[in-house]
């Protein structure tokens, strides 16, 4: 009787070994004697399949994340936090990435969102000798871990764009193991890394720009503890050209004369969809444990972020950001109407609020230093540039404002399109 859909693909062999068959063994057992199976353990143990036809990008990475035992501060399912491709969503909505997929930027953008650190990498700004080096340090090692994205029909398969991780390497033989995470089509196998790189430079149609290959690895500082920034709406285009492109240009006024003027300028003119663009981490939290009593490494974890919001609102920054919003709050986003927020849990004593004045003194501090030299009174500018320096910070303030600051960076280098353009690093 005839059954409807496909059940696998037969892997075309040559080019590849199937990993599971005698000579993918010999491979394996050769690699991994002489020290080039190192990352493939971890990966392994957390090894996925896609969960949607165009889940590619978000499955490697998520099996990339768990692999390196980055904590995603926020529930999976039951008490777990665990990363999903489903939690996956701040750099593009799911709805999107489920009929078009998502771009290698993207993944980038992705990946640091998450708290991991990133070397990114197209073959135009490459080549096939530095890929071999990073592929054999990466092998060696169990912290470091290849993501790429090539054509499948390099290697005669079916469809065109995919992300997989690379699991282990076999010198003598100069082959990658691809963990493809498309497996309902095609099992692990392993690939000559010659034509791994002619897969990987071609043209991505979606984006006109060349594939490539991205190194992850933990990140210096933990995911941001109370706000980061989120480019799941489109409303973040507007706001992050806002910050990068347009307020430069507004502090260019004659009329700036105070630390007054400055905040007016920046924040009367912000997009109505701003309140969309600055997600606060604690409101995930909060649906998370709401109704449920929290352990002690939760409770202390919300310390930490009470903490954390004491330490914004007591720099001299807020003060003036709090004097500005009060005298002229009717141009002004009332973000904390939109997003208040109470304890997690009512018998706990949390009670943590987001207000428009803690919300964007965080947003003033993370801003690119250049972001102010075009003020052009001298002692203004002095005087900015000495409230938002974040050398005084205290540790804690200053890896939330730098977590800002870098996801500011690469949605604004996203919306340029230059995160696809140029080798970029983060974390």
């Amino acid at each position: 009787m005839a059954v409807g859909g496909l059940y696998r693909r037969a892997l075309p062999s040559p080019p590849a070994i199937d990993f599971s068959s005698p000579e993918g063994k010999k491979l394996f057992t050769e690699a991994l004697t002489n020290g080039n199976m190192e990352g493939f353990f971890k990966l392994i143990s957390h090894f996925q399949t896609q969960s949607e036809p165009a889940y590619c990008g978000l499955a490697t990475l998520a099996m990339v994340l768990n692999a390196l035992a980055i904590d995603p501060c926020r529930k999976w399912k039951g008490p777990w936090r665990w990363f999903d491709e489903t939690m996956l969503d701040c750099c593009e909505p799911l709805e999107t990435v489920k009929i078009k997929g998502i771009s290698f930027g993207k993944v980038i953008c992705l990946a640091h969102c998450a708290g991991a650190k990133v070397e990114s990498y197209r073959t135009d700004q490459s080549s096939i000798d530095e890929f071999r080096k990073f592929v054999t340090a990466c092998s060696t090692s169990d912290d470091c871990h290849v993501i790429s994205t090539y054509n499948r029909k390099a290697f005669k398969q079916t469809g065109s764009g995919h992300f997989s991780p690379i699991g282990g390497y076999h010198a003598e033989s100069d082959m990658v193991l691809i963990l493809d995470v498309a497996r309902f089509k095609y099992p692990p196998h392993w690939v000559p890394l010659s034509l791994l790189w002619e897969a990987m430079d071609t043209v991505d149609e979606a984006t006109g720009r060349r594939r490539g290959f991205m190194l992850v690895s933990r990140g210096q500082r933990t995911p941001a503890l109370l706000y980061t920034l989120s480019c799941k709406h489109e409303s973040w285009i507007s706001t992050a050209k806002y910050l990068t492109d347009d307020v430069p240009f507004l502090l260019t006024s004659n009329d700036v004369k105070s630390i007054k003027d400055v905040v007016s300028i920046v924040f009367s003119s912000l997009p109505l969809e701003f309140p969309d663009f600055v997600k606060w981490v604690a409101e995930v939290f909060r649906k998370d444990y709401e109704g449920q009593p929290m352990s002690q490494e939760e409770k202390e974890r919300l310390a930490i972020m009470e903490q954390v919001m004491k330490l914004v609102q007591e720099t001299s920054l807020h003060k003036h950001v709090t004097d500005t919003l009060s005298l002229e709050t009717s141009c002004f986003p009332k973000i904390e109407q939109t997003l208040v927020h109470k304890d997690c849990t009512p018998n706990d004593g949390f009670n943590m609020h987001r207000a428009s004045n803690d919300v964007l003194t965080a947003l003033l501090l993370a801003l690119s230093p250049q972001t102010w030299c075009a003020v052009k009174d001298e002692r203004v500018l002095k005087e900015i540039l000495g409230l938002v320096c974040i050398e005084s910070l205290p540790p804690l303030l200053r890896d939330e404002v730098l977590h800002l600051r870098d996801q500011l960076l690469v949605l604004k280098r996203c919306k340029d399109s230059s995160v696809e353009d140029d080798k970029f690093r983060t974390n």
